[in-house]
């Protein structure tokens, strides 16, 4: 609950081919960075080569040198303070002070000056002071309401022991199994009933369970409840759901879901947690709105064919559920993982926590900066709050720290990487990318993994040699210790061609391209044509044109144009660069004859309209306009004429599939042709008749 969780900004402008230059967002910003009582050495020199201003340097600033700091609100100009320990109380000066300017903070003592390599580490700490001077934009929030209603699903007396303890502060009803028997409550504080939750749906504020065998107690139970008639499929509603029946949750990935609380009545460390929770759950709430979503772009599925399933099969929390044209993502129930992000072929779903071109645009800070200010063969680190500052502090402060050129860029889930990401820190001149991950696997980052398969794949291709190490991979520990030797153990080795300079703009795949080709210009392999693993999101589409009657369904279904017709004549055209490999076209072609092959085109070719098919169109026999496709008119002609239906017997039905829709209207009203004709009726009969017919048998 709450809003979104700090973060280092992201973001630097520019376009592609502009020069090295990332320190814009530092221009007119002071700065200040603090050896914290010479426990780390500073190398202004280098500082300032990669944020273009010499930073103020201090020994003491949160104490003896805070003058500084307060002289320097007095200048009305952006700060930024090097030190992250201190924040709440240079915020805390700055508010008494009545600074308005931005004021921001980043860590360079426990990710760069608490190290066995904090002599080489000014590079890194320039790259992350520029880093962290880009301005973040703004999250959306959700509003969600909770009223307190509450039902409790219990077993036993603990369940209602449980309840009359949340009955002070919530409006509970209790709901028990009825598997156990249960002495009744001296006093009816709260409703108690006797039911199986089968189902569940719904998110804080607004829950909806559907109760088998639902029964009211009877009045007299003396010794333990006795039930009344039961009915299946009552429905209750509530605002917060408290589950102790032990059993199996109600939710996929229940920990995330706001307002379904569970725990084990035998462990009261659990029971007081839960309570405590519960008690809060009442009020006004704002969460993150984590995913943007455009269902126009969504290529789940076209006139009832399903084909594009990647975030479905990876949603852990049940947030996305399939409709008409496209997935439906709740924004209440997601918990922010970003795997349907990290993996969507069109951009319909996209990252907002940041999105994906700020998150690129900072991480493009922080890697040419390093490379101004004197760095080489820099190593990304990506990591959580949650997770990965803690291992970071820990190895900083009880072992050797992170190594000079490993660059830490904390992001809200390392599960919301996409393609994009990658590939763009590899153009950029990232010499390695590292994920650090539990040691036990979390919901949704199996699209991460297929993202790092993609790019290892695309650097193969591209002949980029890993030095025995892979250039991108995952680093699952919960030890600092195990994450710091992996990462002391990696190649000194860069990429062999200089970092590309292009700009983070615009939609991931359009990102992703950019960077596919800088790295295919830096590798010399601008007409590489590199196979491609399947669900990769992007290939040709191969059409048998032997049996294409350019029938364009395909075209009406392709959510990204790939496929288009041509409106002045019979015409089949692709777009590689477009294709996004969902399937929609091979599932509704009615021929069968288009089949999909995954793979990453980067020469100039892929992003040039290519005709498939085409053919002179068919005339009208009457008038010679031209209406259709002559296979078309052919094929259809045949098998109606092969199928005996009794309105295409006569030739002159079928001739009428070779005129226009003026002439056919015409033809078949001038007289030439009856529409309405069909076959000889039979001719009625009466009870005469058959009598008659009957009387004339016997006498034969």
């Amino acid at each position: 609950m709450g809003g979104p969780r700090p973060g280092l900004d992201p973001g630097t402008t520019g376009m592609p081919g502009t020069p090295m230059t990332t320190s814009a967002a530092t221009n007119g910003r002071t700065t200040f960075v603090c050896s914290c009582e010479d426990t780390m050495p500073l190398d202004g020199r280098a500082i300032a080569r990669g944020c273009a201003t010499a930073p103020r340097q201090a020994e003491q600033l949160c104490q003896a040198q805070l003058d500084r700091f307060l002289a320097a609100l007095a200048e009305d100009r952006p700060i930024t303070v090097a030190c992250t320990a201190q924040a709440p109380l240079f915020q805390q000066e700055a508010e008494a002070a009545g600074f308005t300017r931005d004021l921001g903070f980043v860590n360079i003592r426990e990710t760069a000056g608490w190290s066995e390599d904090a002599k080489a580490a000014g590079p890194k700490m320039a790259a992350l002071i520029a880093a962290a001077a880009v301005p973040m934009p703004a999250t959306a929030l959700v509003p969600m309401k909770s009223e307190g209603v509450t039902l409790v699903l219990g077993r036993d007396e603990a369940a209602l022991a449980i309840a009359a303890r949340l009955a002070e502060s919530l409006d509970v009803t209790v709901l028990l199994t009825g598997a156990q028997k249960v002495a009744p409550l001296r006093a009816a504080d709260f409703p108690v009933a006797r039911g199986r939750a089968r189902a569940a749906t719904g998110w804080l504020g607004a829950f909806e369970v559907t109760v088998d065998g639902y029964a009211m107690p009877r009045p007299s139970s003396r010794s333990a409840y006795e039930w009344g008639p039961a009915r299946d499929g009552a429905t209750s509603r509530c605002d917060v759901l408290v589950d102790l029946t032990g059993g199996t949750p109600l939710f996929p990935t229940h920990e995330v879901r706001q307002g379904y609380l569970r725990a084990d009545t035998s462990d009261a460390a659990s029971v007081e947690r839960l309570v405590a929770r519960a008690r809060d759950l009442v009020g006004e709430f704002d969460k993150p709105r984590f995913v943007t979503f455009d269902a126009s772009l969504c290529a789940h599925s076209r006139n009832r064919r399903t084909a594009c399933t990647r975030c479905l099969d990876l949603c852990p929390t049940g947030a996305i559920t399939p409709g008409k044209d496209s997935v439906q993502i709740s924004a209440e129930i997601c918990a922010g993982c970003g795997a349907c992000a990290a993996v969507c072929p069109t951009g319909a779903a996209q990252y907002a926590m940041p999105s994906s071109d700020a998150l690129l645009r900072r991480v493009r800070t922080l890697l040419l900066t390093y490379r101004e200010a004197g760095g080489e063969a820099p190593a990304l680190l990506v990591h959580d709050a949650e997770h990965g500052e803690p291992l970071i502090d820990a190895l900083a402060r009880h072992g050797d720290g992170l190594p000079a050129r490993v660059l830490p860029i904390r992001i809200n889930e390392v599960s919301q990487l996409d393609l994009s990401f990658f590939l763009s820190a590899f153009a950029w001149g990232a010499a390695q990318i590292r994920v650090l991950m539990k040691g036990r696997r979390a919901h949704g980052v199996e699209g991460v993994f297929r993202n790092i398969d993609y790019a290892t794949t695309i650097l193969a291709g591209l002949n980029v040699p890993d030095h025995g190490a892979p250039r991108a991979a995952a680093i699952e520990t919960d030890d600092p210790f195990t994450m710091g030797e992996a990462l002391r153990a990696l190649p000194r080795r860069g990429l062999p061609f200089p970092p590309a300079t292009f700009a983070a703009i615009g939609a991931p795949r359009e990102i992703l391209r950019q960077a596919g080709r800088a790295l295919a210009e830096g590798a010399e392999r601008r007409e590489a044509v590199i196979p491609m693993p399947a669900l990769a999101p992007f290939g040709i589409a191969r059409v048998d044109t032997s049996g294409c009657t350019l029938c364009v369904a395909c075209t009406t279904v392709c959510p990204t144009g790939a496929l288009s017709a041509n409106p002045e004549k019979p015409q089949l055209r692709f777009l590689e660069d477009a294709c996004v490999q969902c399937g929609l076209c091979a599932t509704t072609c009615p021929e069968k004859v288009i089949t999909l092959e995954p793979r990453l085109n980067l020469s100039a070719a892929s992003a040039q309209v290519t005709v498939v098919k085409e053919e002179e169109p068919f005339c009208c026999e009457r008038c010679a306009k031209p209406f259709g496709v002559k296979s078309q008119i052919d094929r259809v002609s045949a098998k109606l004429a092969a199928s005996g239906h009794w309105m295409f017997k006569d030739g002159k039905q079928l001739a009428l599939l070779r005129l226009c829709e003026d002439c056919r209207a015409f033809a078949a009203t001038d007289g030439q042709v009856d529409p309405y004709a069909g076959p000889e009726r039979p001719t009625t009969k009466t009870t005469e008749d058959w009598l008659r017919e009957a009387e004339r048998a016997k006498r034969q």
